[in-house]
């Protein structure tokens, strides 16, 4: 009775507010008037060693996250991206200092889409063994940023030195979404307005190793399990797809979005997947089996199918998985960002954000980063909550295992609903 009664409190007086930690603020005169300054993503390195978004028009901006964090608490929130005063400390270019974190502003030469963080260094180790590449030595100390642009053209950076690496071109369309293999392996898979989705080999000079087809529409997004061997590509006409990466096969297609599906993400053991939808809904599936284990909601009543594209007002943008695997950001045009616990259909924090394009949650999992239309960014402390030991046990035993074996196993029932997810 009390756990409902808090229920029933924690709803009336509606979530908590998030924390603004910062924002940093695109420059107000733009090179090119007829391009809009649209933020369309927002990233974080898988060592936390740089924060990267799209300023708008054609421009990329690097930034060492520490230092970004300094300037907040030296400077109170606002940074000014290009204000002198709180511009972020340049390293000397010799070569001791040269894989020192030090800012960049990269243009790509067009509209700047999509980007992501790639390094040869597993996400789940520390090291790593020189690879040897056609055209230069890539190692461990190295890190790239590719960039997805309007004109379907790929480019991938030396992020220490903000040089042009490679020059990916076979995409006809805009690339919507880049994804790097968490395994190290320097896999990158790119989705495309052209409907398909590219799998690129970079320790190959960028080869093109194949084509997944299967979208009848625009790809708006994608993304691998942790283990590297699934990958989710979302799009429109309500397409949430399925593949198998070590052989290039479709698993499955899900169903259950009534509209065009934008944003992608798996939980951090790869037993959940989020999606966000233009129908006002996150769901929250068991890949494995195909299965919707939670709904969060962002219109009550939710609206029924035939009018589900109806609430412009809305429209799911972004979904982003906390590095605790439990809990969920998303973001919608009702200018809201809301974070939710898996487990909980409401949500717990929020926090007002207008115009809002895209978020990611930081390497640590404690901030949160979401980019806007004027191409700003803004940042906010995630909740922090002790995990419960039902949780901590099913990511462990979740990493290494799928639902169908964690079904199999040996052991009493009461054994195997403690170390399921379900609805």
């Amino acid at each position: 009775m009390s756990s409902v009664g808090t229920r029933l409190r924690e709803s009336r007086e509606g979530p908590m507010r998030s924390r603004t930690i910062g924002e940093l603020l695109a420059p107000a005169a733009p090179f090119d008037k007829k391009c809009g300054r649209e933020n369309w993503t927002v990233a974080f390195a898988p060592d936390g060693s740089y924060f990267a978004w799209s300023q708008g028009h054609r421009t990329v901006k690097l930034v060492p996250w520490s230092q970004c964090l300094k300037n907040f608490l030296l400077h109170g929130t606002k940074n000014i991206t290009n204000s002198s005063s709180l511009r972020l400390s340049r390293q000397n270019s010799d070569g001791a200092q040269k894989n020192k974190p030090r800012e960049h502003i990269i243009d790509c030469g067009d509209i700047v889409w999509s980007l992501a963080f790639g390094s040869s260094v597993p996400e789940k180790q520390s090291r790593c063994v020189n690879i040897e590449w056609h055209r230069f030595r890539f190692g461990q100390d190295q890190l790239l940023l590719a960039t997805g642009l309007n004109n379907g053209r790929i480019k991938i950076w030396d992020v220490y030195t903000g040089k042009l690496l490679l020059n990916l071109v076979d995409h006809t369309e805009v690339v919507r979404d880049l994804t790097f293999a968490p395994d190290g392996s320097l896999i990158l898979v790119s989705a495309s307005r052209d409907k398909t989705l590219r799998v690129w080999d970079l320790k190959d000079d960028g080869n093109m190793m194949k084509v997944l087809r299967g979208h009848q529409n625009w790809v708006y997004s994608c993304a691998f399990s942790p283990d590297s061997s699934m990958l989710c590509s979302v799009g429109a006409s309500k397409a949430v797809f399925l593949w198998n990466m070590d052989k290039y096969t479709m698993i499955r297609k899900l169903e259950g979005h009534h509209h065009d599906v934008v944003a992608c993400d798996f939980s951090p053991d790869g037993a959940l997947l989020a999606t966000a939808s233009y129908d006002t809904r996150v769901y929250i599936w068991d890949p494995h089996t195909g299965d919707i284990l939670m709904e969060f909601g962002h219109l009550f009543p939710p609206p029924t199918p035939i009018f589900a594209g109806g609430a412009n007002d809305r429209w799911v943008r972004s979904v982003s998985f906390s590095h605790d695997g439990l809990h969920v950001a998303s973001l919608a045009d009702d200018k809201m960002v809301r974070f939710w616990r898996i487990d909980e259909d409401y949500p717990v924090q929020v926090a007002p954000l207008s115009n809002g394009l895209c978020c990611a949650f930081s390497t640590d999992g404690s901030v949160l980063a979401a980019g806007t239309h004027d191409g700003s960014v803004y940042f906010w402390a995630t909740p922090r909550q002790v995990p419960s030991l039902q949780h901590l046990c099913r990511m462990s035993i979740r990493r290494v295992m799928p639902t169908q074996e964690v079904q199999e196993l040996p052991v009493p029932s009461k054994v195997l609903e403690f170390l399921s997810y379900r609805i």
